[in-house]
């Protein structure tokens, strides 16, 4: 299916109609309820989350078979690379939130000059935050990771120093993302996401290992297939945004001539920040508590580091699958709110959550009748696989409540309830997950297991806090 098709198919899907009280402002309903509405969205989104993650685990894959050194040294660069992309990528909660509220009111116009302005910061702030890391990136490793061997570490850094500097336009990328989400086509960013992870595959391989003549580069090929990967989708992205089929014109941002433009993209910006703001605390927050989540990893060992970069590889499948769903709440939220359906918000809040967990819990059985299947994907020494199969028990009971906690957390971000994720995120990710790891990992020295200990306390304190705010139900009247 063309990039065009699809748009098609969601604008219809999800066009403003007249319904009820001849409101235009009201998405039209999907045949078959929330579940159906849900899962038309979810899909595709999750199928995008996974391939977005299958770059970062189709090069854990290829490098664990290169040196258990170089899969080690991916725990630090693979961590730090995806935090600065995240912290990033927090623009983009409040794009989708903004852009979908606005379509939800029926103001393309509007939801245009929103995308616009969104792609126009994300690439200010890219290069304003890339350009220090490259500068500090190799003695601020070393003071971050002081028990890790320099091997590893030189090989973290010869990885950063390749992919750092093509970090703005995967963030770029994240918002273009974010700006088709918001309107519903959730189908042309897995386009995307699926041509980059060929090239990524194509490139790392024949990089890392050196065949067919090109030189053997082991963790720096992996890097240069990540930096294709980043551009062939931004490239994508570009253009199908840019398009005359595209679900929202970018030239509609630009009707009422230089000024009014200029006008409207600044009180835009003011919109986006004010959203944005919070969804970029919360990033900071979680990502510091979880450089220090890794570092206490690395008081464990190459061993456990190595085993918990193939375990995070392996619940990748099931964390990007509750952002899928997450994905689809936060733009059904939203786009509901705007059009003034608060019970109808809620609904799809509900039924993305309940759909999470059901899949996750699937998966989490998975976990437990093949662990060591699911471990040799990722490592080859038998005792990473061994030390991997014990923790996998524990990641398995997480699954449930990690699949309502993330999808919760996302339709609040999608409603603009930025503040009320914020202090939640501080308080578990942070707090409750730090003290639970040292408590099981360190002080009773449980290791590995300790550590998924930990962050399974969190999720479930993070779920029950969750709950609570739900059922209050302020965050419908949330301002964007």
């Amino acid at each position: 299916m063309s990039v065009e098709a699809c748009s098609r198919r969601h604008i219809e899907l999800l066009a403003p109609v007249a319904e009820n009280n001849g409101d235009s402002r009201l998405p039209t309903p999907v045949a078959g309820g929330p579940v159906r509405e849900v899962w038309t969205l979810a899909w595709p989104a999750i199928a995008h989350m996974l391939l977005v993650t299958l770059v970062f685990m189709a090069d854990r894959a290829l490098v664990g078979r290169y040196a258990p050194s170089a899969l080690a040294s991916m725990q630090i660069s693979t961590t730090l690379t995806w935090t600065v992309y995240s912290l990033l990528a927090a623009f983009a909660i409040g794009t989708l939130a903004l852009v979908a509220r606005l379509n939800g009111a029926g103001d393309r116009q509007l939801a245009a000059t929103a995308a616009r302005s969104s792609l126009g910061l994300a690439l200010v702030l890219g290069l304003l935050v890339i350009a220090p890391l490259m500068l500090g990136c190799g003695w601020l490793l070393p003071l971050v990771f002081p028990a890790v061997a320099p091997t590893v570490l030189s090989q973290a850094i010869a990885y950063l120093d390749i992919v750092l500097p093509v970090l703005p336009l995967a963030f770029m990328a994240a918002v273009a993302v974010a700006c088709f989400q918001a309107v519903g086509d959730t189908r042309t960013p897995l386009i995307g996401a699926a041509l980059a992870n060929l090239v990524n595959l194509v490139v790392s391989t024949l990089l890392v290992f050196g065949l067919l003549g090109f030189p053997e580069l082991g963790v720096r090929g992996a890097a240069f297939g990540s930096v294709a990967a980043f551009v062939v989708e931004a490239a994508f992205l570009a253009v199908a945004l840019s398009g005359n089929s595209s679900p929202i014109p970018l030239r509609l941002g630009e009707q009422h001539g230089p000024a009014a433009s200029l006008d409207s993209h600044l009180r835009m910006l003011r919109r986006l920040i004010r959203v944005s703001l919070p969804a970029l605390g919360e990033k900071l927050i979680y990502h510091s508590g979880y450089l220090a989540f890794v570092a206490i990893i690395g008081l464990l060992g190459a061993n456990a580091m190595a085993a918990n970069q193939a375990l995070i590889s392996i619940e990748a499948i099931s964390f990007q699958t509750a952002e899928g769903f997450g994905i689809a709440a936060s733009t059904l939220v939203a786009q509901k709110l705007g059009a003034g359906q608060e019970r109808g918000a809620s609904r799809a809040c509900t039924s993305a959550a309940r759909l999470a967990m059901a899949v996750l819990g699937t998966l989490g059985v998975a976990f437990v009748l093949l662990p060591e299947l699911l471990m040799a994907g990722f490592a080859t020494d038998p005792e990473i696989i061994d030390l991997g199969v014990e923790t996998l028990y524990v990641a398995a009971a997480a699954q449930p409540v990690m699949a309502f906690a993330v999808v919760s957390s996302m339709a609040l971000r999608g409603a603009g309830a930025t503040r009320t994720a914020l202090w939640l995120t501080l308080f578990c990710s942070v707090g409750v997950r730090l003290a639970a790891t040292w408590l099981f990992a360190i002080e009773l020295e449980m290791g590995l297991v300790g550590v998924w200990l930990g962050s399974t306390v969190d999720w479930l304190v993070h779920a029950a806090l969750l709950t609570v705010v739900l059922d209050r139900g302020q965050w419908r009247k949330a301002t964007v």
